[in-house]
């Protein structure tokens, strides 16, 4: 048996960034293969544990010893971290093979881009197999970091490197409250450890403060899956190239909030999360899912709808979590990154294929130039609308039970959602796929290559069958999960009517071949385009207005207090100081008689009426 094996997870990626970006600088070929041997590599050390082979535990190892009390690094190998470790390592396979033919003939560097790719696996691993939180707040800034390097990407173009200052700093506030969390969790259960959790929550504890550590906790979700209203950080994030948006949006970075949360429910324990913050929980889960679904129906770029569907199936995920429905959330996870792994890839091969073209008005006619790319683009809408035999059908059926059982307002708020999906997923597929071309770029497409086509066969095949329980009761990143079979019931046909409602609505809109959207001259479609103006409020009152202000504070504050008062102040008053005394020694023996005389007098004047032996 080999001891710490376990510990390959974290170091392959790490060593294979470290070669990328500091050996390999100048062999991009060369650091693209050390990248894909990486992640293979952790993929298969991952099917070996799933399939029950002995690779022998972690080692912990102590890091800030503290009187009383220590801080450990290890690794938790339960079910849940090593079937979550197959989804990330999975997808991640999966985007590096695409990303050989995505990025083929780009300008940039691609060792750096490899290298970014692999310090985002080991960021990401490290999240996933942290053994406490602590460890846990390390892979999530991490991922912070990463995700910055990847979106940033093609930094000399300026939308680019806004978008990876946007995430970076959105992220840097959801993470405060998550770190006041950490520490309100380690005063609460008395050890930060995973295992240490169960069973020992401190009693004195009310509800006020637990509902403070699970909100300050749940601070962190809601910056990294990018819940409102820290959401504005993940439609900007599309600036990066598209395998980065796939890795980012199905299985990585966005689904750590909701992972953390299963987690934490996990070792925790359902008791630690009150009445009121499993309802704020699942209440800011279903406004991200709304809200993104109205602001889905009206975008125009294909990447920008798929990242609008993520935050919008991320919501499903929360709301789940909130309702403590561990099992339905991690289900949906599991499925919604295959599924959404595959729309991103084939939005991608669209992309290069039509000469960079991301307008869906501008495309059209694909079905007959990429007729394969097409197939699996349509098989991927399948699952994420949830057609019945798909994946996303089973998954989003269990969320849709779970809150009909719960709250109905949040049942009717996910049928609503689903009849969203349907509608803008199908407005997308009517516009770029059916009718004719309408650019040169549409018009001279050809089918992608063999290394983006492969991936997006294999992605195609598991957005069907991942659902079914045959394959989910195995994989599905949740201790103890199976698949129940489909109940015909209220959110049965419920859901039912949602899929066929949105497909009739958007093939009444846009069945017709038009060069426009026919909804773009109301007023509520230019509200959605301009995504409620959530984002314009932030540019204009808490970007530019905080900003406005606190230049104007720092600059009273600086030239003012520091320069003129403290600087030139100090300076001017010791000079006043200096020619006043200057003037004491003058040269005249009567003046140096009259203030010795004074002196005198004072020092009798203190000696008789004031200190006292």
């Amino acid at each position: 048996m080999l001891h710490n094996l376990p510990w390959l997870f974290l170091l392959l990626p790490l060593v294979a960034a470290a070669l990328d970006w500091l050996v390999l600088f100048r062999c991009p070929r060369v650091a693209a293969g050390v990248s894909i041997l990486s992640v293979a590599s952790t993929l298969a050390l991952c099917i070996a544990y799933l399939s029950g082979l002995q690779t022998g535990q972690a080692g912990v190892y102590s890091w800030l010893p503290v009187e009383g009390w220590q801080i450990n690094l290890g690794l938790l190998m339960d079910a849940l971290a090593v079937k979550m470790m197959l989804v990330v390592t999975g997808i991640g396979f999966l985007v590096h093979i695409f990303s050989l033919g995505y990025m083929k003939g780009d300008p940039s560097n691609l060792s750096r881009y490899f290298a970014g790719l692999s310090i985002f696996m080991f960021s990401m691993s490290t999240i996933v197999l942290a053994d406490s939180l602590i460890m846990t707040f390390i892979g999530w800034e991490m991922v912070g970091f990463s995700s910055y390097v990847l979106i940033g990407h093609w930094y000399d173009k300026a939308s680019a490197a806004d978008a990876a200052k946007k995430a970076f700093i959105t992220n840097r506030v959801g993470d405060f409250g998550f770190l006041i969390g950490i520490l309100l969790s380690l005063g609460i259960f008395g050890s930060l450890s995973f295992d240490a959790m169960p069973g020992h929550l401190n009693s004195a504890a009310d509800g006020a403060l637990l509902t403070t550590m699970i909100l300050c906790l749940f601070c962190g979700a809601v910056g990294k899956s990018a819940q409102f209203p820290l959401h504005v950080w993940l439609p900007d994030a599309m600036e990066g190239p598209t395998p980065v948006s796939a890795l980012i949006h199905a299985a990585t970075m966005v689904a750590a909030g909701v992972y953390m949360l299963v987690r934490l429910q996990v070792s925790m324990g359902t008791d630690a999360f009150t009445e009121l913050a499993c309802a704020v929980i699942a209440a800011v889960g279903a406004l991200t899912a709304l809200l993104s679904a109205l602001m889905a129906v009206q975008q125009d770029d294909i990447k920008r709808v798929l990242a609008y569907s993520t935050l919008s199936q991320l919501g499903y995920m929360v709301m789940a979590a909130g309702m403590l429905a561990g099992e339905a959330a991690m289900f949906h996870l599991y499925t919604h990154a295959w599924f959404k792994a595959l729309l991103f890839l084939a939005a991608g091969a669209i992309i290069v294929c039509c000469h960079h073209e991301q307008d869906i008005w501008k495309l059209g006619g694909l079905r007959r130039k990429m007729p394969l790319t097409s197939l699996c683009f349509l098989m991927g809408t399948c699952a994420l609308i949830a057609v019945p035999g798909f994946s996303g059908f089973f998954s989003k059926e269990a969320i849709l039970d779970a809150a009909w059982q719960t709250n109905m307002p949040l049942f009717i708020t996910g049928v609503v959602v689903a009849a969203l999906t349907t509608f803008y997923m199908a407005r997308l597929c009517l516009v770029a796929f059916c009718g004719s071309a309408r650019s040169e770029g549409a018009d001279h497409a050809r089918e992608a290559g063999a290394s983006m086509l492969i991936p997006l066969l294999i992605l195609a095949v598991l957005a069907i069958v991942s659902g079914y329980g045959f394959l989910a009761d195995a994989l599905v990143p949740f201790a103890g999960f199976h698949a129940e079979g489909v109940e015909i019931g209220v959110p049965f046909f419920a859901g039912l009517l949602a899929l066929v409602l949105g497909a009739w609505l958007a093939w009444l809109t846009y069945g017709r071949e038009t060069t426009k959207d026919p909804l773009e001259n109301y007023s509520f479609a230019r509200c959605l385009r301009k995504r409620l103006y959530i984002d314009a409020f932030y540019d204009s009152v808490l970007v530019d207005g905080l900003q406005k202000w606190a230049s104007y504070i720092i600059t009273c504050v600086d030239d003012g207090i520091i320069r003129r008062i403290i600087g030139q102040g100090l300076g001017l008053l010791t000079a006043w100081i200096g020619k006043l005394l200057g003037k004491l020694q003058g040269g005249s023996l009567r003046a140096y008689a009259v203030v010795a005389g004074v002196g005198v007098l004072v020092v009798i004047f203190l000696l008789a009426f004031i200190i006292k032996f």
